[in-house]
């Protein structure tokens, strides 16, 4: 693996790194860490990389790569850029024949994002969207659950993820993680929607198997000085007939990162709670079943995305390697001739692109008099 961005100051590109590993699958043997090239090679350094394969930018990085000889160079990018340095290195990569895995939402606009889309098309090279809440086994469980009838037809959908960490004007204080995410120059149109709300998104249709045809969005700038939104409540309609409601909120004080669901069917109902991963609760009017990680007689989805011995938290790390893993195993499937098992997914450019609009969709909906945007 190469990666572009993840400086040591970085929370996400430490995240990335320390997933990738998890499961002895994957290097880090390059990389250009940062814009400034002495912190990119300060990183290199703590990261025991050569001098000679830490660059000074992803042009470089990529085209020096391609020189070496197959089981040297890299083998594919990890993009860990904030949202307006995801296009160029992906399209470059893609364009010298390498595999990419990058950052949610895949790039700043819907234009960019259907550039790549169609570039992975092309190519036939495979690319990550680490949506990375799709990697937990009880969100895997859940979505077998429904696929094979469990709940019944789905009738109603509420995703929420709500945090509390820009409920003031925390940008101006020197804070780069809020800094980049409210500066529609670096984050593109939307800021907790793009941020968290494309989370909640990926997730109602990952878990129901259904896609969003029309919303009715209501976003609010509540942080005065702020230039975008903070705070998103959006009405949906599916593709099955099911309602749904979804909400994010990034000013929401004492919230952490409680992204959660609740799924109702003709005959039943799920939730879970990414703060409590290991749960998944199978509501019916008879009452309630807790289904645990790694107890019981799970989906092989479930099973295979499974760690560790009950008992033992699975969380954020581990979704994130998920991914990593299963983006392994279809490469290496790949090199071998054999074709991967769909069992070890991850999200997909095409889902990246359907972020990118839905996106759109939200903002053409809030300036909309008529509310009701069909999402094509």
């Amino acid at each position: 693996m190469g990666m572009v961005g993840g400086s040591l100051d970085a929370f996400i590109g430490g995240v990335h790194r320390r997933a990738a590993i998890m499961d002895g699958e994957i290097e880090l043997v390059c990389g250009v860490f940062s814009s400034n090239p002495e912190k990119s090679k300060e990183t290199g350094k703590a990261l025991y990389l050569p001098e000679n394969r830490v660059y000074d930018n992803f042009e470089e990085m990529i085209l020096k790569e391609k020189e070496l000889p197959l089981g040297e160079r890299m083998d594919f990018v990890s993009i860990v850029t904030p949202n307006h340095v995801h296009a160029a290195p992906t399209k470059l990569a893609l364009e010298n024949g390498f595999h990419v895995v990058c950052d949610k939402p895949i790039t700043l606009n819907t234009e960019e994002a259907e550039e790549i889309a169609e570039l992975v098309d092309r190519t036939g090279l495979l690319f990550c969207l680490t949506h990375n809440y799709t990697g937990y086994p009880m969100v895997k469980e859940a979505k077998h659950m429904i696929a094979s009838g469990a709940i019944g037809k789905v009738r109603k959908v509420i995703v929420e993820y709500p945090q509390g960490w820009l409920a003031t004007l925390v940008e101006v204080t020197g804070n780069k993680q809020a800094a980049w995410r409210t500066d529609p120059s670096r984050s593109g149109a939307a800021g907790g929607l793009g941020d968290i709300g494309t989370h909640a998104e990926n997730l109602a249709e990952y878990i129901t198997g259904l896609k969003i045809t029309q919303l009715c969005a209501d976003l609010t700038i509540f942080v005065e000085g702020r230039l975008l939104d903070d705070d998103a409540n959006i009405l949906l309609r599916f593709d099955n007939g099911a309602k749904g409601i979804l909400q994010n909120s990034q000013i929401a004080n004492g919230e952490e990162n409680d992204l959660n669901i609740r799924i109702y069917g003709e005959t039943g109902g799920l939730v879970w709670k990414q703060l409590d991963p290991n749960t998944l609760i199978h509501k019916t009017n008879q009452g309630a079943r807790i289904i645990r990680t790694g107890v019981g007689n799970l989906s092989q989805a479930a099973q295979v995305h499974t760690r560790i011995p009950a008992g033992h938290p699975e969380g954020y790390f581990e979704a994130f390697a998920n991914l990593y893993r299963n983006f392994a195993f279809q490469l290496r499937a790949r090199w071998e001739g054999k074709k991967a098992d769909p069992v070890y997914d991850f999200p997909s450019a095409q889902d990246g692109l359907r972020g990118m609009k839905f996106i759109d969709t939200v903002l053409a909906s809030d300036k909309s008099d008529q509310k009701w945007t069909d999402f094509e």
